[in-house]
């Protein structure tokens, strides 16, 4: 891969960074990154080790998991707000990342996190599939 091509695919990348609760789809990535939809596909994998759609889908996850956190918003509003149009894909892929349910996390106490600076705290509130594949799951 290119260093041309690695700065057109960080250019789809930084859309889906800024735009995750836009409506979004691999075409319309592949013409940030200047690629076609299947070229784009495959390089964004071999650059980033997962799918466009599963990048984006765990950056709207990570956004979830903070509005959350402020308990402010309800689980159908939260799903809304980071961009899914489904609340069952939406908990399910919530689920799959993060090891519980929406509402099992919203409703868990997240008073460890508060004295974490900023710049920490989005690291270790970071979904993973990686990650959090190796966390036992709760019962």
């Amino acid at each position: 891969m290119t260093p041309e091509d690695l700065a057109h695919l960080r250019r789809a990348r930084d859309l889906m960074d800024r735009e995750y609760a836009s409506p979004l789809d691999v075409p319309a990535m592949a013409r940030a990154a200047l690629m076609s939809p299947s070229h784009f596909a495959r390089q964004f994998r071999a650059a980033y080790g997962e799918t466009p759609y599963g990048y984006l889908m765990t950056r709207r996850i990570e956004r979830a998991k903070a509005l959350l956190r402020l308990g402010t918003l309800s689980v159908t509003e939260v799903c809304v707000e980071v961009g899914c149009t489904s609340l069952g894909s939406f908990s399910a892929r919530f689920t799959e990342l993060v090891g519980e349910t929406p509402s099992a996390y919203r409703a868990r106490s997240h008073s460890s996190l508060a004295s974490v600076p900023g710049c920490q705290l989005k690291g270790l509130t970071r979904p993973s599939r990686f990650r959090e594949a190796t966390r036992p799951r709760p019962t």
